[in-house]
C-alpha cells in the first residue's frame, strides 16, 4: 500500500502544537518531515507532561514518525546546512509570530526568490497582517478573543473548552492550506505562502455563532444544548446524564412514542422552531420520563429506535470504546526501539489503498536524525 503523500519532504521549525499538529496530519498521510530544532533545548513540547521515563507523552502524540536535527542558525555552518535541507525540500511549515524567520533571513520573500517552487506555510496568532499580527497568543487566547469562551459552558460561566481547539483548528487548517499549494504547484511549478491565524481558525469554526449573531439575536450560552436544535442535549436519568438529539419531526415522534410522552400533536412542539422556543419546558418534560429509568435503559431503547443518543464517557471508557477501537483511533506511538510506549489519537482520515496502522513510529530524539539526513542530503 502507498501513502498519497510519499516522497513530500517538509521541514518543520514549529513547535508545541499547532504547526506540529499540521506536520503530524501530513506525516500520517505519508510526507517525511525533518524537525528543526534548537541545540540542546529542542521544542519545548518535549518537556510537557504526561511525562513517562522523562519522556513526554503529548511530545510523541504530535511528533511520531517525524526526524529531528538540531541547527543554531546563529552559526554560518548550520545556516548552510539547513539551505542544503531546504533546497531538496517541498515545504517549510513556521508557527513563530510575524519577523522571527526574516530576523534569520528565512522569510518568506527571501526563501521565494531563492527557491521559487518552496511552499511556505505560517501558522501564528493573529496571521500574517493586520494590525495585531506582531502580538504574542495562545490557544486560550483565541478561544477567548474569538467569542468560543462565552459562549462555552453555562450562561454566565464561561469556559475554555477541554483541548486546545484554537491550535488544533489552526493546524488543521495549515494542512488544508499545505496541500492546496502542492497541488497548484503541480499546474504551475511555483510554491505559494500559507497563512493561518489562530483566531481567523477559531472563528471559522463557530459558523452557526456568525450566522446567528449577523441576523440577531447574538446567541448565548447554553451548557449542553445545541443552538439550532431541539431537543438536542444532555438530559438526566436515574443514574446520570446521557445526550439524545431529534433533529427532524419524524424523529421527535419517534421519541416521544419511546418516552410515552403525548407531545407530538401539541403546537408547542410541532416543528423545530415551535421546540426551540419552549427548549427550557421541552427537557423538564423529557426528564420527567428520563428520571424514572437508568441511562442504560434509555440508551438500548432509544438506539433501538433509530434516535441518536450516546453515554458521557469519561476518558477512560473512550480509550475502550469499541467503535472507536474498530477505527483504529487509539493506536499505540512506539520508542526508538520499537517498543509501545504511548498511546495517541489515531489518523481519522481512511483511505483506500492507504494502511491504517495500529502502531506508529516513534517520535524523534533531540538531534535524533542528524546522520540519518545528511546520509540523504548525499544521496
Amino acid at each position: 500500500m502507498s501513502l498519497p503523500l510519499a516522497g513530500v519532504t517538509i521541514v518543520d521549525f514549529s513547535r508545541i502544537l499547532s504547526g506540529p499538529y499540521a506536520t503530524m496530519i501530513l506525516a500520517d498521510l505519508g510526507a517525511s518531515v525533518i524537525k528543526i530544532e534548537r541545540p540542546g533545548r529542542g521544542d519545548g513540547a518535549r518537556a510537557l507532561p504526561p511525562l513517562k521515563d522523562g519522556k513526554s507523552g503529548y511530545f510523541a502524540a504530535v511528533n511520531r514518525g517525524k526526524r529531528s536535527i538540531a541547527l543554531d542558525l546563529e552559526k554560518a555552518e548550520d545556516q548552510a546546512l539547513l539551505r542544503r535541507i531546504l533546497a531538496r525540500a517541498d515545504v517549510l511549515v513556521e508557527n513563530f509570530r510575524p519577523g522571527v524567520m526574516d530576523r534569520h533571513g528565512l522569510g518568506w520573500e527571501a526563501l521565494h526568490a531563492e527557491l521559487p517552487a518552496l511552499v511556505y506555510a505560517s501558522v501564528s496568532g493573529y496571521g500574517q497582517t493586520g494590525p495585531d499580527a506582531r502580538r504574542p497568543s495562545y490557544d486560550a487566547v483565541a478561544q477567548a478573543r474569538a467569542g468560543f469562551m462565552a459562549l462555552t459552558g453555562d450562561p454566565g460561566r464561561p469556559q475554555r473548552a477541554a483541548s486546545s481547539i484554537a491550535d488544533l483548528a489552526g493546524g488543521m487548517f495549515l494542512a488544508h492550506g499545505i496541500l492546496a499549494a502542492l497541488y497548484d504547484r503541480v499546474r504551475t511549478g511555483r510554491g505559494r505562502r500559507v497563512d493561518v491565524a489562530l483566531l481567523d481558525a477559531q472563528l471559522a469554526l463557530m459558523e452557526h455563532a456568525v450566522a446567528q449573531t449577523a441576523i440577531g439575536p447574538a446567541p448565548q450560552a447554553n451548557g449542553t444544548r445545541h443552538p439550532s436544535l431541539a431537543p438536542c442535549e444532555a438530559v438526566a436519568a436515574s443514574d446520570g446524564a446521557f445526550v439524545l438529539a431529534a433533529g427532524s419531526d419524524a424523529q421527535f415522534e419517534r421519541l416521544c412514542l419511546t418516552l410515552q410522552l403525548p407531545l407530538s400533536d401539541d403546537p408547542r412542539f410541532a416543528t423545530n422552531a415551535a421546540r426551540l422556543s419552549h427548549a427550557r419546558l421541552l427537557k423538564r418534560l423529557i426528564e420527567a420520563a428520563t428520571l424514572e429509568h437508568p441511562r442504560s435503559h434509555w440508551l438500548a431503547k432509544l438506539t433501538a429506535a433509530g434516535i441518536p443518543c450516546a453515554p458521557i464517557q469519561s476518558m477512560e471508557q473512550v480509550m475502550k470504546d469499541p467503535q472507536l477501537m474498530a477505527r483504529n483511533m487509539i493506536v499505540e506511538v512506539l520508542d526508538r526501539y520499537g517498543r509501545a510506549t504511548f498511546k495517541a489519537a489515531g489518523n481519522p482520515i481512511k483511505m483506500s489503498g492507504m494502511e491504517d496502522r495500529p502502531a506508529r513510529p516513534a517520535a524523534p530524539e533531540l538531534d535524533g536524525n542528524r546522520g540519518d539526513i545528511l546520509r540523504w542530503l548525499e544521496s
